[in-house]
């Protein structure tokens, strides 16, 4: 996948994030998970894009690494959701996949970055 079509990707998953975050109920367990979702499920995006204008390729393998924490801590959230009972397992699902795939998508960038920097 080329750095155009993730970025796209990111995009569309803090998107997704969003419309699903408008839908959540307006208790006070929601508000606080559903922030929280929020926050992590945008900078999912925003710091990938940190990370392709990155000045050197340790700079890159750093911003990768908050994009990594922001996509798992994004599936935590929406467990957490489905786990408070604010949300359905088959409404998180889609989203629950996609943040296990951008996570393991961003995990395998790491490693190649750092192959091209001699380190493991």
């Amino acid at each position: 996948m080329d750095y155009e079509n993730l970025k796209e990707r990111t995009k569309k998953f803090g998107l997704d994030i969003i419309s699903l975050v408008e839908e959540l109920p307006k208790d006070h367990v929601a508000k606080v998970l559903s922030t929280q979702l929020l926050r992590s499920g945008t900078s999912v995006g925003a710091n990938y894009r940190a990370a392709c204008r990155s000045k050197s390729t340790a700079d890159f393998i750093s911003k990768l690494g908050t994009v990594e924490e922001e996509a798992d801590e994004s599936a935590f959230w929406l467990e957490m959701l489905v786990g408070a009972g604010k949300l359905g397992h088959r409404d998180a699902a889609p989203l629950l996949k996609e943040s296990g795939e951008l996570t393991a998508i961003v995990v395998a960038s790491i490693n190649t970055a750092r192959k091209s920097q001699g380190r493991k």
